[in-house]
């Protein structure tokens, strides 16, 4: 017999798979670097009330810090968003990492409070042999999404066969695509698809480089003579942790791009280039992504949604030049912000 656990739990499954908007949620600190719960709810509602199908907490937006022990962070933070989605039918995706004890012991931890799905993390000393068997570990008590994570804030390579490993295990839902590298997004696709998991895994973009091009384009792999077709069903991005409101709009578009709507499809291939544009000033990719965090933070921060850029690292503050890159993009821009949306609702999320 099905209880209401299990009923919420393959809904949400259901959800994930045909695809939506989950944004990767930033830690919310007040000038003490103290978990600031106010603001850490307000950002929660903000991004259900954008449409967004659900959040990601313990991501790399959320900084990897909060899974040291010493900090304490991991379990009154996923709590705050499990607490503050109650009674929506929001998809909540737990961050994982480390070896196979610790990523095992936080999806225990994350099922205990009601999340759905782990994103794995690849942040972990393991070869690729022990990165599946992690996974496997894992995937008896979370469903999981694999995480391919660009080398420049923690991940590394990965070879096109793990991939199709990885895709093999039953338990592996979906897979977040973010190595902002086109041979290593066409490493996945090929092992997805050399799996035989194109048309039930879950692909979800994570290069905020290339994120409509990523929702709107055919993905054809060639597999021994025969064509097989993969597509992005959705984002799972630091990127929209900002600007969620438009990430729902930009979503719907693709998708009727995909379903032959042409003038669709022009409109967000030109848009591809701003929200790229917009991403490499908010992510600081002329520093080697040093100021991602806080860029992301000062973006919410003149929403009013956070009351200031602090990061648990101190030195983890703005790059040079990066504070007027922010300040072109967002006049350049316009349309890609969600600023009316956001004043409307502030006082209610931050009550």
């Amino acid at each position: 017999m099905l209880t209401a656990s299990s009923t919420r739990q393959a809904a949400a499954l259901t959800r994930f798979q045909r695809g939506c908007v989950i944004p990767a949620h930033p830690l919310a600190l007040d000038a003490d670097r103290r978990l600031d719960e106010r603001r850490q709810r307000a950002l929660t509602r903000y991004y259900l009330a954008s449409g967004a199908g659900g959040v990601a907490v313990g991501v790399h937006t959320t900084q990897f810090a909060i899974h040291d022990p010493k900090v304490g962070l991991l379990a009154p933070v996923l709590e705050l968003a499990a607490e503050t989605a109650a009674g929506s039918d929001a998809i909540l995706v737990a961050g994982a990492c480390g070896d196979t004890a610790q990523a095992v012991a936080e999806a225990e931890l994350a099922a205990s409070l009601g999340y759905h799905l782990v994103l794995l993390s690849p942040y972990a000393p393991l070869d690729e042999d022990a990165l599946i068997e992690r996974a496997r570990a894992v995937g008896e008590v979370l469903p999981v999404i694999g995480f391919y994570l660009q080398p420049a804030v923690g991940g590394r390579e990965l070879s096109r066969d793990f991939w199709a490993r990885l895709a093999a295990l039953g338990s592996v839902v979906g897979i977040k695509v973010a190595p902002f590298d086109r041979y290593r997004t066409l490493d996945v696709l090929h092992g997805v698809c050399a799996a035989g998991r194109n048309g039930d895994l879950a692909l979800y973009t994570g290069n905020d480089d290339h994120i409509l091009a990523d929702l709107v384009a055919p993905h054809r792999v060639i597999l021994d003579g025969r064509a097989v077709e993969v597509e992005f069903v959705g984002g799972l991005l630091g990127q929209w942790a900002v600007w969620a409101g438009t990430a729902v709009t930009l979503l719907d578009e693709a998708r009727r791009a995909r379903a032959g709507d042409d003038a669709a499809l022009r409109r967000l291939l030109t848009l591809d280039g701003h929200l790229t544009d917009a991403n490499a000033a908010i992510f600081d990719a002329a520093n080697g992504y040093h100021g991602c965090i806080p860029g992301i933070h000062e973006v919410l921060r003149r929403q009013g949604l956070l009351a200031g850029r602090w990061c648990l690292d101190p030195d983890e503050e703005l790059s040079p030049g990066q504070l007027a890159a922010i300040d072109r993009i967002h006049r350049a821009y316009p349309h890609l912000r969600d600023d009316d949306f956001v004043a409307e609702h502030l006082d209610t999320w931050l009550s």
